[in-house]
C-alpha cells in the first residue's frame, strides 16, 4: 500500500512544556481539507526498537517498569534517539545498554508511528542476530529486572493471548516473522 503525503500546515504553536525528551504544544494548523483547527501535539525526537533474535531461535525480551503503565512489561530493547543520531547506531546503542548484548547483523523492519493522533514519534524497527554478550549499562531512570531469552513460538504465543502487550514489540516481532527471519533464529 502506498500512502501519499499530504501535510497540514503550522499556522502557530503555544508551547505548554519542554522537557528532556518531549516538547508539548497546541498547534493551530490548516488540515489538507482546509479547516482550521487547534490540536494538542507532542514532538519527540523517535526511538529504535530492537529484536534480539540469538542462534538458538530465542527473542531476548527485558522486563522493564514503566510508569505510564503502571508496572512492569516485557519488551524488546528500545531507546529516544539522541540528537543527531541515526537509527542504526540508537539501535546498536540500546540493545548493549539494555540487554547486554551487540550484533554482528542489524536488519532493518521499518518504521511506525504509535500514536500518530497527537504524537510525531516515529520508532524504528530492527531485528539484531550474531549476538555477542557486552556489559549491560542502563540508564538512571531505567529499571530492568531481567532479560529472558524465550522462544519464538512461545513468543508468538504470548502475542495471540494478549500477555505481550506492549505495541512497538509487539509490531517488531510480528514484522519479524512475517518476513521469515524468525524460523529456528536461521532466517
Amino acid at each position: 500500500m502506498v500512502c501519499r503525503m499530504v501535510r497540514a500546515v503550522v499556522l502557530s504553536r503555544r508551547p505548554v512544556h519542554k522537557g528532556r525528551v518531549l516538547d508539548i504544544g497546541v498547534e493551530r494548523v490548516r488540515l489538507p481539507s482546509g479547516v482550521e483547527t487547534d490540536l494538542e501535539m507532542i514532538r519527540h525526537p523517535g526511538a529504535a526498537a530492537i529484536v534480539p533474535l540469538t542462534a538458538g531461535g530465542e527473542i531476548l525480551l527485558v522486563h522493564q517498569y514503566r510508569h505510564a503503565a503502571d508496572g512492569m512489561l516485557w519488551e524488546v530493547p528500545a531507546g529516544t534517539l539522541s540528537p543527531g543520531e541515526e537509527p542504526l547506531a540508537c539501535a546498536h546503542r540500546e540493545l548493549e545498554e539494555e540487554a547486554g548484548m551487540r550484533a554482528a547483523d542489524m536488519i532493518e523492519l521499518g518504521p511506525i508511528f504509535p500514536a500518530p493522533g497527537y504524537t510525531n514519534e516515529r520508532i524504528h524497527l530492527f531485528l539484531a542476530r550474531g549476538l555477542t554478550p557486552a556489559a549491560q549499562h542502563l540508564d538512571t531512570d531505567e529499571v530492568i529486572t531481567e532479560v529472558r531469552a524465550v522462544p519464538v513460538a512461545e513468543v508468538l504465543r504470548q502475542i495471540a493471548a494478549a500477555e505481550l502487550i506492549d505495541a512497538k514489540s509487539v509490531v517488531a516481532i510480528c514484522r519479524a516473522q512475517a518476513r521469515g527471519l524468525l524460523a529456528g533464529g536461521a532466517g
